[in-house]
């Protein structure tokens, strides 16, 4: 029998096309060498052209997912996805500090789904009042993207300046780390993602790659960041991994259905010589 893998846990909701949510969050542990395990928070009905519906799952059902996967399996990392309420977010918060995941223990990666693809709040007010107060001071890393770092820190980031002030931002809300994104800045050939833990700035800049798929890549790169976390790599080390995850995702996504595709794992996987049965 092969050896049983560094385990990560995604609390988040499910997408129905398998771009984003704990379906992008699954296939990018897998290709980074982690079992994936499951908190789900919400059922989406949901294609590449949008999402149609949601059935939330109660909040303690929510929590005995998370109790029931540590209790037994155990987790390296664990991540969030969409929250949905305000309700989940506060049973998502008990529960990690109940089975010892946050900032001083298993490392948690908060990646704060608050907008949606095109930049509109995805929650109500009490639930970004939630995440602020509640997760980001038990976050490790917070990795919203710059929509999410409008709606949770007031600012607007445009340039590498205000970038910064970000960061700042998201430090003094309470995460150990922030990863601000730059990946909606458009008009620049090349991508640059900044690291801060409040003192100490890392920078991660790559070309910019011409695909409108990219559906799930802020999903794809907080979980990769998590895997690494799972298998023992510190913070800086971690983000490093994972941004040469997604620049290959990215560069290797698809088009699917009507609308926007996903970002690719598919990369990571060894092509089988041959299809079993073919000749």
């Amino acid at each position: 029998m092969a050896e049983t893998p560094p385990r990560a846990l995604t609390i988040g909701g499910s997408d129905s096309g398998g771009a984003a949510g704990i379906e992008a969050d699954l296939r990018a542990m897998t290709a980074c060498g982690v079992h994936g395990c499951v908190a789900m928070t919400a059922v989406t009905v949901q294609n590449s052209l949008g999402v149609s519906g949601v059935h939330l799952v109660p909040p303690e059902t929510v929590a005995a997912q998370v109790r029931a996967v540590v209790s037994d399996i155990g987790v390296g990392a664990a991540k969030t996805g969409m929250l949905a309420t305000a309700g989940i977010i506060e049973a998502v918060a008990g529960v990690v500090d109940e089975v010892g995941i946050g900032r001083e223990g298993t490392p948690f990666v908060l990646d704060p789904v608050a907008a949606l693809m095109y930049g509109e709040p995805l929650l109500a007010d009490d639930a970004m009042e939630a995440i602020r107060t509640l997760l980001f001071p038990r976050a490790a890393l917070a990795t919203p993207n710059l929509d999410e770092i409008r709606l949770l820190a007031g600012i607007t980031v445009t340039d590498r300046d205000t970038a910064w002030k970000a960061a700042d931002a998201l430090h003094d809300l309470g995460a150990r780390w922030a990863l601000v994104k730059g990946g909606h800045l458009h008009g620049s050939p090349e991508v640059t993602d900044l690291l801060s833990d409040g003192t100490e700035t890392w920078e991660f800049t790559g070309p910019r790659i011409d695909t409108p798929h990219v559906h799930g890549a802020g999903d794809a790169l907080a979980s990769a960041t998590c895997a690494a976390l799972a298998r023992g790599l510190a913070m800086p080390d971690a983000v490093a991994y994972a941004e040469r995850y997604i620049r290959r995702a990215v560069a290797a996504s698809y088009p699917l259905g009507a609308g926007t595709g996903p970002v690719s794992p598919l990369w990571a996987i060894a092509e089988w010589d041959s299809v079993p049965g073919e000749h």
